[in-house]
């Protein structure tokens, strides 16, 4: 360890200095510099680079805990703690949530439907509970609201559209999109929730392109969610047998 850190700290000190310092023979010094990296240290360069890909294909979105997996499902056995380690000396951070912005206004007179979760988020079959959510996005044209339905047993997209307007057209579009691919039996819950907002530099027709690629090309087929095992929903729902018309 005194080795490496004089080997960090000899671009801005001298190395008889930092030898001095560090109580360390200079010979020892230049001599662990000769010195071919270990097998452990080989081992752990491939690992980073193999982390950094996965953290690249989370979208940045990936702790440890999904990079592991992501590395266990690819036949590579590995401790967690490894993995914290070298992502935190390569510094990857997966990103944090944004915080939610209030997208609904429940100052109205219309009838509202009762809290039948009360905050129950334990589902055990699929079409049982769907929840709904409803973000907008800032494009350059203006405001594009996308409405997106999931199935609380899988965490799956079951159904989503996008508008540049916020009326019922758009959540009753990705209602029928849920009801249409998946066909669930009476009984069937449909909560509603609070949604989010975000930012897009890109015109309408661009953000509705990212949105579609998110939601179908990553989201659903790839995202590793913790409830579900480290399992994306398509798996996860694949390993329930779960039908779906467009799997």
């Amino acid at each position: 360890m005194r080795f490496a850190f004089i080997d960090v700290e000899k671009v801005h000190y001298p190395v008889t200095v930092l030898c001095r310092v560090m109580e360390v023979q200079r010979s020892g010094f230049y001599a662990w510099l000769r010195r071919p990296p270990s097998l452990r240290a080989c081992q752990d360069k491939a690992l980073a680079a193999q982390i950094g890909t996965a953290f690249s294909q989370g979208r940045g979105t990936y702790g440890s805990p999904r990079v592991h997996a992501e590395r266990a499902a690819a036949g590579v056995r590995t401790s967690k703690r490894r993995v914290e380690r070298l992502m935190r000396t390569d510094g990857l951070c997966a990103l944090r949530k944004r915080r939610c912005t209030r997208t609904t206004d429940s100052r109205h007179r219309l009838p509202i439907a009762p809290n039948l979760l009360l905050r129950d988020f334990t589902v055990t079959a699929p079409n049982r509970v769907w929840t709904t959510d409803l973000t907008y996005i800032w494009t350059l044209q203006g405001w594009l609201y996308l409405a997106v339905i999931l199935d609380l047993f899988s965490r799956r997209v079951v159904g989503w559209a996008m508008s540049p307007r916020i009326d019922d057209d758009l959540a009753m579009a990705a209602l029928h999109m849920a009801l249409q691919t998946r066909r669930p039996l009476r009984g069937l819950v449909h909560h509603s929730d609070r949604g989010s907002q975000y930012c897009s530099n890109e015109n309408r027709a661009d953000a509705q392109t990212m949105i579609f690629e998110c939601l179908e090309v990553y989201y659903n087929p790839k995202r590793r969610h913790s409830t579900l095992g480290f399992l994306s929903p398509n798996d996860f729902e694949k390993r329930n047998h779960v039908a779906d018309s467009r799997m």
